[in-house]
């Protein structure tokens, strides 16, 4: 499923509730969008000239479960074999601690159905990197990173 058809989906259900609860008195104040940020980056890739990363995640970790969402897109760079890049929608937590640093920030983005689940360590507001799902890092984390998009 592509991000717009998700976000297609999302607003028409939006739409769609707020209709059947018929009309709201408007106050002035726009209502917040969810707030969505995206990263992106390149991993490392054995047999290929990398894998390209695209995590776009909605929501605010104070959300309740349900309206923390993500989509990632995988896709391979220059691979042999030429697989499909891979899609993934979902939800993500928010867990605390690693190993090595017991604040630290994690997100555990978890795909829908079948897929592999995603842990990212938040460097910093602009940062995250790809660790383990013992919440380790690895030894190449500079390699492993996505930036903020804006």
């Amino acid at each position: 499923m592509s991000l717009k058809s998700v976000f297609a989906g999302s607003a028409m259900l939006a739409l769609l509730a707020g209709c059947a609860t018929g009309p709201m008195e408007q106050s002035g104040e726009d209502v917040a969008e969810t707030p969505e940020v995206n990263y992106q980056g390149t991993l490392p890739c054995r047999n290929c000239d990398g894998i390209d990363l695209d995590v776009v995640m909605s929501g605010e970790e104070m959300d309740a479960a349900e309206a923390r969402t993500f989509a990632l897109n995988a896709a391979y760079r220059n691979h042999p074999q030429n697989p499909p890049d891979e899609n993934y929608v979902g939800n993500w937590e928010v867990l605390t601690g690693t190993p090595s640093d017991p604040d630290a920030t994690v997100y555990e983005l978890t795909p829908d159905g079948e897929g592999q689940i995603y842990y990212f360590l938040r460097i910093d507001p602009q940062t995250l990197e790809l660790i383990d799902p013992e919440r380790r890092r690895f030894e190449n984390g500079e390699m492993l990173r996505l930036d903020r998009q804006l």
